[in-house]
Parts: C-alpha cells; sequence; structure tokens
C-alpha cells in the first residue's frame, strides 16, 4: 500500500492489484476511509468521516490529481 501523499492527517494510498478498476486513491484518517476517482474526481465512498473532512478530501485530491495519476501510472507498471 504504496503511500503517495500525507497532508493534513489524511493519508493518500493505492491498493496493489487494482490496476482493472479505472484510477483512483484511498484515503485514511484515523478509522476514516475514502475512495475516490481520479477522473473526473468524484467520490465513491466515504465511511467514519465528517462532512467537513470529507469536503477537504476531495479538494485535496483536485489539487493534487495529476500528481496521483502519474504515481498510478507508475504503480501499475511495476
Amino acid at each position: 500500500m504504496p503511500t503517495v501523499l500525507l497532508s493534513e492527517g489524511f493519508r493518500f494510498f493505492f491498493f496493489s492489484r487494482e490496476g482493472n478498476e479505472p484510477p483512483h486513491v484511498h484515503v485514511q484518517k484515523g478509522d476514516g476511509v475514502a475512495k475516490l476517482w481520479l477522473s473526473p474526481v468524484s467520490l465513491v465512498y466515504a465511511r467514519g468521516l465528517t462532512r467537513p473532512e470529507t469536503r477537504r478530501i476531495r479538494e485535496l485530491t483536485t489539487e493534487h490529481v495529476q500528481y496521483f495519476i502519474e504515481r498510478w501510472n507508475q504503480h501499475l507498471r511495476r
């Protein structure tokens, strides 16, 4: 599970062996988790996170989407 970004207590990461799904990122903060598609950025699910946290995750994902897509492509080439 490579971590691709740590920001404001949120850990953005990929799971290995998810190459059959569209590019996406997982996010964790405490016991809360979320999954977001990257193109276009959209929330798949969020559990255990507040609405402001979920909103901030979307903002951070949008801000870093190009970086996440580049890392996704590098991760899948391994």
